[in-house]
């Protein structure tokens, strides 16, 4: 049987494995609602909706992979009436083709934490967008624990990496400085936090997608260079561009009145544990699956921010 690698999605995620495979002479096929502008010659394309289930059943047939890094607009309300829409549809897929699905994951679900977060923290109880991601996680890991699917996650935190606009290490940041304004930030500069570089995370996924299926069924946490704070990180890239690191950050005891009257900074709400205290992930499981390495900060974030200057 030929491999046929689809890929549902194509931000940051889709697109970097997308390089990826193709650097490694494969052919995945993206599929999303719209073709992409700056889709690599000789990879092909199908347009689907995820929340159709015949358009995601026609795209993944004969499918020997499946990966998910699909997003929606950041809005509980949507979150609410679509991710369980399109897990419904992607699992029966993963049924009906029995390919290896992997799961383009964030790390809500565990909702505030005062440890390091490891693939056996419990999912809290915790409303808004963690609710939701919680819900769909018990979705699949329950028909991938039957034996339904053949289907892993990989949970990622903030991720950064040239061509990764919208982060908190993104345009607002990096963009900003380039053009020698001050970085904004929406988190409190000095509070450690893990940032995940993008093309660890598809080298990750790369390597997981190729497991035997006897090691799929399972979660595991994506691996980041040793904890920094916003402030250090900023001050990494401003040294690379070669700009001053200044920086504007909104006080968390804001957000709440923000949101009064910004729909985005509303959002925030549920989701204020990200950055109201430490943020530390433990992807040690990962690390030692595959003697995996990931790209020092002293490296990544220089690259980041000059992809800003280019």
């Amino acid at each position: 049987m030929s491999e046929k690698i689809v890929i549902f999605g194509y931000g940051p995620g889709g697109r970097s494995l997308t390089e990826r495979l193709v650097a490694e002479g494969r052919r995945p096929l993206i599929t999303q609602r719209k073709r992409p502008k700056d889709l690599p010659p000789g990879v092909d394309f199908m347009a689907s909706d995820v929340l159709d289930a015949a358009a995601v059943l026609a795209v993944t047939r004969g499918a020997t992979h499946i990966v998910i890094t699909i997003g929606f607009e950041y809005s509980t309300a949507v979150w609410r009436q679509s991710w369980p829409v399109a897990m419904t549809n992607l699992l029966k897929a993963a049924r009906e083709t029995g390919a290896k699905t992997l799961f383009f994951d964030n790390l809500y679900m565990y909702g505030p934490q005062n440890e390091p977060i490891s693939e056996t923290t419990p999912y809290a109880r915790w409303g808004g967008k963690p609710a939701v991601r919680r819900a769909i996680s018990e979705q699949w890991q329950t028909a991938a624990a039957k034996g339904e699917v053949v289907m892993s996650a990989l949970r990622v935190p903030d991720f950064y990496g040239p061509g990764v606009s919208n982060s908190h290490l993104g345009d607002l940041v990096f963009g900003r400085l380039a053009q020698g304004k001050p970085a904004q930030l929406i988190a409190p500069p000095d509070t450690p936090h893990d940032f995940a570089y993008i093309p660890d995370v598809s080298r990750a996924m790369a390597l997981l997608l190729d497991l035997p299926v006897g090691e799929f069924g399972q979660v595991w946490h994506m691996p980041s260079a040793p904890t920094r704070t916003p402030r250090q990180l900023i001050a990494l890239g401003a040294e690379a561009l070669g700009q001053p690191a200044r920086i504007q950050a909104i006080p968390q005891s804001l957000l709440p009145v923000l949101g009064l009257v910004t729909p985005f900074m509303r959002e925030l709400h549920d989701m204020r544990f990200l950055f109201d205290r430490p943020y530390h992930i433990d992807g040690h499981k990962l690390r030692q699956r595959f003697g995996f390495e990931v790209t020092p900060f002293e490296v990544g974030i220089p690259q980041t921010a000059l992809s800003y200057s280019r």
